[in-house]
């Protein structure tokens, strides 16, 4: 369970909000410390003050957009339920996930692993939903899912990028 829930009113809150918009769009080396203290009208020295660093900031808010879209995967996961279905299940989960990103223009953030994590919590999932297909269908399907979304990230329309996902065949060959 997550200790702090931003108040957006709150400094710590803006830098949170103006931190999800500025990474959810743009790489972590195009976005300044001064960039996300001015959208977040504070100051720099508010962003250390709560976050230690842009780097703290930026893990803070990777870790909520992530969380909340493990959540709606799993929840895509779990909604299937049928252990005979498996690829429904995982498919459902990578168009949940996909849309999520998509229309919350989370492209940058979720676009790639997370830099400097002991795990990634996308691969993990997806591995653990594919445990009886590959041992390592879970990190593809996530290089996969990313590479989707990067690619709207870069022009490609939206249905074009999930239509891709939607190829999956997920069965387990006889």
């Amino acid at each position: 369970m997550r200790e702090w829930i931003p108040v957006s009113t709150s400094p710590k809150g803006r830098l949170a909000l103006a931190a999800v918009k500025e990474f959810g769009a743009r790489t972590f080396d195009e976005v300044t410390v001064g960039e996300l203290a001015a959208a977040a009208r504070v100051t720099t020295g508010a962003l250390y003050h709560h976050f230690g660093s842009k780097l703290g900031l930026y893990a803070f808010v990777r870790e909520d957009v992530e969380r909340r879209l493990l959540d709606r995967m799993e929840g895509a996961v779990a909604a299937i339920g049928n252990e005979a279905d498996r690829s429904a299940a995982v498919r459902a989960a990578l168009l949940v996930g996909f849309d999520f990103a998509v229309r919350e223009g989370y492209f940058q953030i979720l676009g790639a692993p997370p830099a400097g994590a002991e795990s990634d919590g996308l691969a993990e999932m997806l591995s653990a939903a594919t445990a009886k297909t590959s041992p390592v269908l879970g990190r593809v399907l996530a290089a996969a899912w990313r590479a989707a979304l990067a690619a709207v990230a870069e022009g490609s329309e939206p249905q074009s990028a999930r239509a891709a996902l939607l190829a999956f065949d997920l069965r387990v060959p006889p």
